[in-house]
């Protein structure tokens, strides 16, 4: 912890980087720069944006309507569970109050807005990152550059990795053996740098012109000479660049990487086990004599983190700024332990049978069946060590209090918040609140209920979630739709704009089992019948349309 300490206060009182435009000029790659716009960040608190001014406004503005007081506009509902639900005073279309939105208004026929587009507004960093990936082959290279692209994409950081074993194997279609990776293999060797050429290439295309903001450059990068060849690619582009070294002494820890992945790799298909693996212990022997480790006296102007075996232990230093240190905190919370996360909603609720969302209420009958049900499911998986974790929300505590074992209760768990729409049914909220059901259907992602939240607003609240769960072994986690979605779109790598959209059907525990890229799934229905309470995006989201058609995809309710 001395050397974390003292690397992590050379990283606070370091130098400030300023990104500056320049024509590139390493490996010959000419290519235009874009210019850096700092925007809000995706933490700043929620503003409220009134309506556009008549002189923002494309065409002619909307007509004027007589001032109503704020009361008249919205239902004024507060979060509390125990009052009950008043009836919505009908009103006519308005504009969203509480969406930090830039929005562009296009005017329709008869002088309302037409379509509605939307910019996410949200900069994590104040210039692009390319994070380099170092360490011999076997070392869990490509396993945290795709966790961590991952991670990265979900918090809302657009992120892409480049991993150059992938272009080496476009380039040449048959691998031979080790003998293509020999030091003195000369036509290797060229193919090699061909190869990282064409990666960087791609990474200055991706974070220059296609406005991503993180690059993930996994290669081995073993030789100091590399690594500095890559750190002037990134100055002479205006980015910052911070090495990621995966180090392994444990016989036992490579091994079982080359197990599980190295042996199914595309280089082995025509291989037994015993030969690919004979092969690719010498592959990795070529790397080893020129191997040159990241050093503390000779790497100390570099920003990096070092892993020694998988999360042993870490040497932190320079950390130069937000993203560096969201990637830090992250990849020290990962770990390759083998082990099972189930995820389930709560039992069916009696506002789930009537078709209205939110609110706090207890399970139906059929949602206590559930329970019991689960109860049963997890005794016969006999798990080890299993965490129980659910929301503070009533209709979670009691399925999980079927299950006669301590569990977590998580505030962050709880439902998103649907603001003045809580306990309302889809066809009441498209009756009073026609404009907000079609600016949802619009860009659900995104969309904020008022006095509410939206799907990224709830990707933030669950981040510590995620963080424990990449901490722990084996966890069930009772939630909610909203919250599932969110949680299963990390662990399965959905885009933002499918995660609003993803299936978590009542009564159905997801088994999510990490392997060596990905997440295995399997799905297990507890035969216990419940509503469906899962929409899908109509066709027409336009503000104009009709009832019948927003309505269209809503489940059957009481």
């Amino acid at each position: 912890m001395g050397i974390f300490s003292a690397r992590l206060n050379q990283a606070l009182c370091g130098p400030a980087w300023l990104w500056r435009p320049c024509s590139v000029q390493g490996f010959g790659l000419e290519g235009p720069r874009r210019p850096f716009h700092p925007e809000h960040s995706r933490f700043s608190p929620p503003r409220r944006t009134g309506s556009p001014s008549a002189a923002a406004r494309p065409g002619p503005a909307p007509p004027a309507g007589p001032a109503a007081p704020r009361g008249a506009e919205v239902e004024r509902r507060g979060r509390s569970r125990s009052r009950p639900r008043m009836a919505a005073a009908a009103s006519p279309a308005r504009e969203l109050t509480q969406n930090p939105l830039q929005k562009t208004w296009e005017p329709y026929d008869n002088g309302l807005p037409a379509g509605h587009s939307a910019q996410r507004g949200v900069c994590m960093t104040n210039c692009p990152t390319l994070i380099v990936m170092v360490g011999l082959p076997a070392r869990g290279k490509t396993y945290i550059s795709k966790k961590l692209t991952r991670y990265l994409n979900w918090i809302g950081v657009p992120t892409k990795e480049f991993n150059v074993g992938q272009y080496r194997r476009d380039l040449v279609k048959k691998y031979k053996s080790f003998e293509f990776f020999l030091p003195d293999n000369e036509e290797g060797l060229k193919i090699r740098k061909q190869c990282a050429l064409a990666a960087l290439n791609d990474v200055r295309q991706y974070l220059s012109e296609e406005n991503g903001h993180v690059a993930v450059f996994d290669a081995t990068n073993t030789t100091r000479e590399r690594r500095e060849t890559i750190y002037k690619f990134g100055e002479e582009n205006g980015y910052k660049t911070f090495f990621v070294e995966s180090v392994c002494v444990d016989p036992e820890v490579i091994a079982a990487n080359i197990v599980q992945v190295k042996l199914g790799s595309p280089d082995y298909v025509d291989c037994s086990n015993d030969e690919a693996t004979e092969d690719f212990m010498k592959r990795i022997e070529c790397y080893k004599n020129s191997y040159e480790t990241l050093d503390e006296n000779l790497d100390k102007d570099l920003s990096y983190i070092k892993i020694m075996d998988v999360g042993r232990s870490y040497l932190v230093n320079r950390v130069m700024d937000h993203i560096q240190s969201r990637i830090v905190y992250y990849l020290m919370n990962i770990h390759v332990t083998p082990r099972s996360i189930y995820l389930c909603r709560h039992g069916e609720s009696e506002l789930n049978l009537k078709g209205r969302i939110g609110g706090d209420p207890g399970l139906s009958v059929r949602g206590k069946e559930f329970a019991k049900s689960l109860a049963q499911f997890i005794n016969e998986q006999n798990i080890k060590d299993l965490k129980v974790w659910t929301s503070q929300m009533k209709r979670t505590i009691q399925t999980a209090e079927a299950l006669g074992v301590p569990y977590e209760q998580w505030k962050v768990l709880n439902e998103i918040d649907a603001g003045v729409c809580e306990e309302m049914t889809y066809e009441e909220i498209q009756e009073n609140y026609p404009l907000e059901f079609a600016l949802r259907d619009q860009d659900k992602y995104r969309y904020r209920y008022p006095k509410g939240e939206s799907y990224e607003d709830l990707v933030q609240r669950l981040e510590p979630v995620i963080m424990e769960l990449e901490r722990q072994e084996n966890v069930l986690v009772i939630c909610h739709q909203a919250v599932m979605r969110c949680l299963l779109a990390y662990f399965l790598d959905k885009p933002a704009e499918q995660l609003p959209y993803l299936k978590c059907p009542l009564h159905t525990v997801l088994k999510l089992t990490p392997v060596a890229y990905g997440c295995k799934v399997e799905s297990i229905f507890l035969n216990v019948e419940a509503v469906n309470t899962h929409r899908d995006k109509p066709e027409n989201v336009d503000i104009s349309r009709r009832p019948e058609e927003a309505l269209v995809t809503v489940p059957a309710h009481q």
